[in-house]
């Protein structure tokens, strides 16, 4: 990264000399954790008994399914918008807007549930998935700023901050549904109403502090990049298709999100066939995200020490024996427990390799397009995939739904195979 010293200011961002970057980098990090870690708590809550809360409202556990699928959905359909936001005006509106229709949709979630409407109950899901749009594009958001030689440690010391309040949120899960009992709500819409007013946090921390907007500093700092030229979704389209490795990136985020969620979703499902009760479930779900999460910095330490394509072959041998363990595991609560830990493990090295190979792989002008590109094709995949995974389990089995899940993982080997013996 070039930078000048006199370079003209430009709206939301600073020209700041050489000797200023490592101060603005941990300052800008600083208040990306804090906003992570509210973030994390707000979806970790509402969505650990997401599939429960739809098993009640709908009556059918073929439908248990749709509530974490419309989360995915809603997270889907607003990453190119917000991208498309973001690369106009910077990562600030872009993250404190996501947080607000999050807080949003929290409410709506509790309002279906109270008066049993199932579609309602989506709708709301959809706009909670926001927030995980939030989630996912702060760990750009702290590329922005990176070396190049350290950007993959960068990506997931956001997403490790992340860690704090997912591994909190399943585990308040029960005393926020406990909190609500006195109100008519249903104990399982208890943790959105908690979620609702973190979101809402978070939202304020962002807008307050999230200055300069890293973004648009970076492009302050880089005369090259201050052309609204190939900003768009269709110059980040061009920029995939101009490399191989960026479409390799592309699949590694995609598959690793899909399988994670398929199992993830429906593992509180499959639990409580086997006695588990609200306790266990959320500890369960609290070892898979500490999986996501708390080894996020030594995935973006391996990426850039030993390359990203040796990180995604290992994210592609962690899921594998994730779905293995979890889909065998029957009335083992604690072979089904390390199952789901590998599979946030494995989700975090493809994550974090994944989204570094992608910004190390497209121009920095297209990159904010490319991002919002690669949550997009993630999250509809995912979205499909858990949709699918209800079905799944409620047709066949769980393992069935693991088996399927593994397989999703040979085309990520192969591409990987490929680009390490193309060497380009």
């Amino acid at each position: 990264m070039t930078v000048s010293p006199d370079a003209p200011d430009i709206p939301g961002g600073i020209a700041v000399p050489a000797a200023g970057l490592p101060a603005l980098r941990r300052r800008i990090n600083a208040v990306l954790i804090a906003s992570q870690i509210l973030g994390g708590l707000g979806v970790a809550t509402g969505i650990a008994l997401a599939s429960v809360l739809a098993q009640e409202v709908s009556g059918t556990e073929a439908l248990s399914g749709l509530a974490p699928t419309a989360t995915v959905a809603g997270t889907a359909l607003l990453s190119v918008p917000l991208a498309a936001l973001m690369a106009a005006r910077g990562r600030r509106p872009g993250l404190v807007l996501a947080y607000l229709i999050g807080a949003v949709g929290a409410g709506v979630v509790v309002t279906g549930a109270v008066a049993g409407s199932f579609p309602l109950l989506l709708v709301g899901m959809a706009g909670f998935g926001a927030a995980s749009s939030a989630n996912l594009q702060a760990r750009f958001a702290a590329a922005d700023l990176a070396e190049p030689e350290r950007r993959g440690r960068a990506i997931s010391t956001v997403v490790w901050a992340t860690t704090i309040g997912a591994v909190l949120g399943p585990n308040i899960a029960a005393p926020a549904g406990r909190s609500v009992s006195g109100l008519g709500i249903p104990a399982a819409a208890g943790p959105f109403v908690w979620a609702a007013g973190v979101f809402l946090v978070a939202a304020v921390v962002v807008l307050v502090l999230l200055r300069p907007d890293p973004l648009l500093t970076a492009r302050a700092l880089s005369p090259a990049d201050r052309s609204p030229e190939g900003r768009s979704l269709r110059a980040g389209v061009r920029a995939v298709r101009a490399s191989p490795r960026a479409r390799l990136a592309l699949v590694t985020v995609a598959v690793s999100h899909t399988a994670m969620v398929s199992i993830m979703s429906m593992t509180p499902v499959a639990l409580s066939h086997h006695g588990a009760d609200i306790q266990l479930i959320g500890l369960v779900i609290s070892g898979h995200i500490a999986g996501m999460y708390a080894f996020s910095p030594v995935m973006g330490w391996l990426a850039d020490r030993i390359g990203r394509l040796s990180v995604i072959g290992l994210a592609a041998g962690l899921l594998c024996a994730a779905a293995v363990l979890a889909g065998t595991a029957g009335a083992s609560h604690g072979r089904t427990a390390i199952g789901l830990f590998l599979l946030g493990l494995g989700w975090s090295a493809g994550l974090v390799a994944g989204s570094t190979l992608l910004t190390d792989s497209v121009p920095q002008p297209a990159r904010a397009a490319v991002q919002g590109l690669s949550d997009l094709t993630s999250n509809a995949s995912a979205g499909l995939g858990g949709a699918a995974a209800g079905l799944i389990v409620a047709q066949a089995s769980y393992g069935w739904l693991n088996l399927i899940g593994a397989c999703l993982l040979l085309p990520m080997a192969a591409l990987t195979v490929h680009r390490a013996m193309a060497r380009d």
